[in-house]
C-alpha cells in the first residue's frame, strides 16, 4: 500500500491570520485531508511576534521573534526528508539571501512549490518597518523561482514574470469558499453603506477616494465603513471604522451595500490579485474598482460592477449605485455567479491539487 503524500507548508505568518495564506491555500487543507495527503504547517513569525509586528517600537521583541523564526527554519531542515513537497509562501525567511530555499533544493534535493500573490520582487516596505528595507533583498525572488519545481502565482502579470525563470508556472487564483461562511446578506436600512476593507499597507489607496467622498457627501446621504487593522489617520466623510477580525469578517462585510477597491496604476498594483473585489462579489455586493491588473478581468463593467478610471467615474458610479439600488443588487448577483464559476474553492480544486502531482 502506497503511503500518503506529505507536504510541509512554510509560511511567513501564523495560521489563520494573513489573508493571502487563508485564501490561497489554508482553506484547501480539508480538501488535502479528503485526498489523503498528510501535511504540517510551520510559520516563521510566531503568535507573540505577530501581535506586535506592525506596531511602532517593540524593537527588541521583534528582533527576538525574528531570531526564533530563523532557529525554527534551520531546525526544520533536519526533519524535512520525510516530506515529498515543501510549499513556500512568499519566502522561507524575510531578510537576506534565500539560504533556506537553496539548502532545500540544492543540498536536500526537495521538490519546492513556490507561491506568491504580489509583485514581491519589487521593494515595498511599510512605514512601520523602514528599518528592514535594506535587508529584505527582493532580488531573491527570481532565484527561488529558478530553483523551484513548480511556481504558483495569483494572476497572469505574476506568471509572466515567473515564466522568465521557470517554465513550470501555474496560475492559482486567490479564491473564496462560497460553500462556507460567505453567505450573502443585504442591508435593509434606508441609508446606503459604502465600504472598503484592507490592511495598514493598503490604506494609502483609499486616499484616492477622499476628494470623491467629500464631494459625494454634499449631495448624497451615505455611511462609509472602513474595515482594517488600523484606523485612517484622518477620518473620511461619514466614516465608521470597524477593526478587522477573522471571527466577524463576513458579518462586517455583509453590512456593506457597495464595495470599493481603488488602486494606483503602477506595477505593484498590477501584481495584486483582486481579492477585495472578490470578497464583495462573493457576498453579492456590486463593486467599483480601479481597472488595474486583474481587476479588469474579475470585474465586468456594468455587469457585476463598474470600472472607475477617473475621479468623475468614481463620483458618478457611487451616485448611480446609491440612487439605483435595484441595479446594484442585480450586479451583486452576477458577481456572486462569477466567483462561483471562476474564483471559488470548488472551481479551483483540481487546479490546486495539480500542484502536488
Amino acid at each position: 500500500m502506497n503511503r500518503p503524500k506529505r507536504i510541509l507548508f512554510l509560511t511567513p505568518y501564523p495560521q489563520g491570520t494573513a489573508g493571502s495564506q487563508r485564501f490561497r491555500f489554508e482553506q484547501y487543507f480539508s480538501i488535502l485531508l479528503e485526498e489523503e495527503f498528510e501535511f504540517k504547517y510551520q510559520t516563521f513569525i510566531d503568535d507573540s511576534t505577530w501581535s506586535i509586528l506592525y506596531s511602532k517600537g517593540h524593537y527588541l521583541q521583534k528582533v527576538l521573534g525574528i531570531f526564533r523564526g530563523y532557529l525554527r527554519r534551520f531546525w526544520m531542515l533536519f526533519g524535512v526528508q520525510k516530506y515529498d513537497f515543501v510549499f513556500i509562501h512568499r519566502e522561507a525567511t524575510p531578510l537576506g539571501y534565500p539560504v533556506i530555499e537553496w539548502l532545500l533544493v540544492k543540498v536536500l534535493k526537495k521538490k519546492v512549490i513556490y507561491d506568491f500573490d504580489d509583485a514581491i520582487w519589487m521593494p515595498n516596505t511599510t512605514a512601520e518597518n523602514r528599518l528592514a528595507t535594506w535587508l529584505k533583498f527582493p532580488q531573491k525572488v527570481k532565484h527561488i523561482i529558478k530553483w523551484s519545481d513548480k511556481v504558483s502565482v495569483g494572476n497572469q502579470f505574476l506568471a509572466d514574470y515567473a515564466l522568465q525563470f521557470n517554465p513550470s508556472v501555474c496560475i492559482n487564483p486567490t479564491t473564496i469558499d462560497t460553500t462556507g461562511r460567505h453567505i450573502p446578506k443585504h442591508n435593509k436600512a434606508n441609508r446606503p453603506i459604502i465600504g472598503w476593507t484592507g490592511t495598514h499597507s493598503t490604506l494609502k489607496y483609499l486616499e484616492l477616494l477622499r476628494p470623491v467622498l467629500e464631494e459625494l457627501s454634499k449631495v448624497c446621504d451615505f455611511q462609509f465603513i472602513v474595515i482594517a487593522d488600523k484606523t485612517p489617520k484622518t477620518p473620511f466623510p461619514n466614516q465608521r471604522f470597524v477593526p478587522w477580525s477573522s471571527s466577524t469578517e463576513i458579518e462586517d462585510l455583509n453590512q456593506i451595500d457597495i464595495g470599493v477597491m481603488p488602486l494606483e496604476n503602477d506595477k505593484w498594483a498590477e501584481g495584486k490579485c483582486g481579492f477585495k473585489a472578490l470578497q464583495f462579489m462573493a457576498l453579492e455586493k456590486p463593486v467599483l474598482v480601479s481597472p488595474v491588473g486583474v481587476n479588469q478581468q474579475i470585474v465586468e463593467s456594468e455587469v457585476n460592477g463598474l470600472h472607475c478610471h477617473t475621479s468623475e467615474d468614481w463620483l458618478n458610479g457611487l451616485k448611480l449605485m446609491i440612487e439605483n439600488r435595484d441595479q446594484g443588487l442585480k450586479m451583486g448577483k452576477a458577481g456572486r455567479s462569477k466567483v462561483e464559476q471562476f474564483y471559488s474553492v470548488v472551481s479551483n480544486r483540481q487546479n490546486f491539487l495539480s500542484l502536488f502531482e
